[in-house]
């Protein structure tokens, strides 16, 4: 049985549930009400310790200090799913994308954008991989599994958006 690791973080879009494999990478990290949003399970184990990293840099990213995060990730998404998240780490902090853009990336046709979206609306890792950052081929500010108001609040926190 794996051991997962858990803490919570405040945060000015709610409180963020960060989880951990026992190497201490993050494997997710999710707000209240999140569509495919972790809870806390029964045998996780509340430690502090490896996420001090995630701490110091989400409280940096949030105050205006940071754009890049560097934290070592531990996801489990099929083949496709890792490539759209690689892509989603490519985007840079004050840019967006369009899930079309996203799927030309990867090297995928105009016919798999929705299997793009479904890819980056499954990513576990809220904020520090930026699927906040895709939006809608026409600008529209769709699909966050976070909420469209957290998406709006963080694409504001790094100037896309006039707050």
């Amino acid at each position: 049985m794996t051991t997962t690791l858990w803490t919570r973080v405040d945060s000015p879009v709610g409180p963020l549930l960060l989880t951990a494999d026992a190497t201490g990478a993050l494997t997710s990290l999710s707000v209240p009400g999140q569509k495919n949003g972790r809870t806390v399970e029964a045998g996780w184990r509340r430690d502090t310790g490896p996420f001090r990293a995630a701490e110091e840099q989400l409280a940096a990213y949030f105050a205006g200090e940071l754009r890049d995060f560097r934290l070592e990730f531990s996801t489990d998404g099929s083949a496709f799913r890792e490539r759209v998240w690689a892509a989603l780490d490519s985007v840079p902090y004050g840019a967006t994308v369009t899930y079309g853009e996203i799927a030309a990336r990867i090297g995928a046709s105009r016919a798999a954008v929705r299997a793009v979206g479904g890819a980056i609306g499954a990513n576990p890792l809220l904020v520090v991989r930026p699927c906040h950052r895709v939006i809608g081929a026409n600008g529209s500010m769709t699909g966050y599994a976070g909420g469209l108001e957290r998406k709006v609040r963080l694409l504001t926190l790094e100037g896309v958006l006039q707050g």
